[in-house]
């Protein structure tokens, strides 16, 4: 992985070109969302094997041939579009570019374009202040809050659906993987903390007819967590712990057989990590597994992917908390062993984004 960070091979026209990428990045990503939400992508796709022109998008689409001409050619630029082998100079003819086709048909970059445009646009440019004083800055955007987590059932519909769709999205494909090795030992109590909209509660009651689940959450998530659960029928098997796991009043329940942390602990500064797992080292016996996990971005198959969660610890710095990331596989063990704990197991490359499964036990 970091082979990719050490190699520096690009030529010098090339290098430039990148960086006039980065520094119109703000109006091609609302480009590329502009020629998707009005059609212009899917218009260009249906008609691919012949082209289709600007002027013949216009009048299909009901857009002025300027808007249709700016966003066309800003789509060129970016290899969203290309232009159809028939063309004549005077008269282009589209058809649709590879990129051009992940933007309208690859589910993970809906999911990142929603986020990003939903939860982090408008805060982005409270980043550096963020930076400067360790707080998310730009977090008032969508609510008056110290952290993103005290305001997620207070977010607007498409705020929550992106949020939650992106959150989810990731997560939840490692959940087949990861659900054999958790059980491979017999589990009656499991808790869940920062269990959110009970996914993982649920899909543990739906794998094992016997576990039962306590959610630990802060009180907006479990409030959700019991509705889901009785909708799906776990009300019996599925119960929940409103807290905050940082506060200093806060203790943990004894008696499970296991604790589970997904996507849960980049939540938290190094430094919260360990707190939060000095807690449950008090709560944990010396047979409870501890499982976390996380997808961790020197652990990615893809440059691409560690590119994602790379972007993705700026949205913590600026939207979410100011103080936490995606974490390097090493930092984030040395945090939950300086807490008293041993990795005993770690499991890599889980469902199609490389999650990692990483089983603790008190030394």
């Amino acid at each position: 992985m970091f082979n990719f960070y050490k190699e520096d091979s690009i030529d010098a026209v090339d290098a430039k070109f990148e960086a006039q990428k980065i520094a119109f990045a703000p109006l091609s990503f609302q480009a590329a969302r502009a020629i998707i939400n009005l059609g212009i992508l899917n218009e260009i796709s249906k008609n691919s094997k012949k082209g289709i022109t600007i002027s013949e998008l216009s009048q299909k689409l009901n857009l002025s041939l300027y808007g249709v001409q700016v966003l066309v050619e800003m789509g060129l630029g970016m290899g969203v579009i290309k232009i159809h082998q028939d063309s004549e100079e005077d008269n282009l003819r589209l058809k649709l570019g590879k990129i051009g086709f992940f933007l309208i048909a690859d589910q993970m970059t809906k999911v990142n374009m929603d986020f990003a445009q939903d939860i982090c646009y408008r805060g982005a440019e409270n980043l550096e202040e963020s930076i400067r004083k360790g707080k998310p800055a730009g977090l008032p955007h969508l609510g008056p809050w110290s952290t993103i987590y005290e305001g997620l059932s207070k977010l607007t519909d498409q705020e929550k659906k992106s949020w939650f769709g992106f959150d989810h999205f990731y997560s939840d494909q490692a959940f087949p993987d990861a659900l054999p090795i958790v059980f491979e030992k017999p589990k009656a109590r499991l808790f869940d903390i920062g269990g959110n909209t009970a996914k993982w509660a649920i899909a543990c009651c739906n794998y094992n007819a016997d576990v039962k689940v306590s959610i630990i959450d802060l009180p907006g998530q479990t409030a959700v967590a019991q509705k889901n659960a009785a909708v799906a029928g776990f009300a019996d098997r599925i119960d929940t712990v409103a807290c905050n796991v940082l506060d200093n009043k806060t203790e943990f329940p004894n008696g499970a057989d296991a604790i589970w942390m997904s996507q849960f602990l980049d939540c938290f500064s190094l430094e919260q990590i360990t707190q939060i797992l000095n807690k449950i080292y008090k709560a944990a016996t010396p047979d409870t597994d501890i499982y976390v996990m996380e997808p961790l971005w020197d652990k990615q198959r893809f440059e691409a992917a560690a590119y994602s969660l790379q972007a993705t610890s700026l949205y913590f710095t600026c939207m979410a908390n100011g103080n936490s990331k995606m974490y390097r596989y090493n930092e984030l063990k040395n945090a939950i062993e300086l807490a008293g704990f041993e990795l005993k197991e770690a499991h890599h490359n889980l469902g199609p984004n490389s999650y990692s499964l990483l089983n603790f036990r008190k030394k």
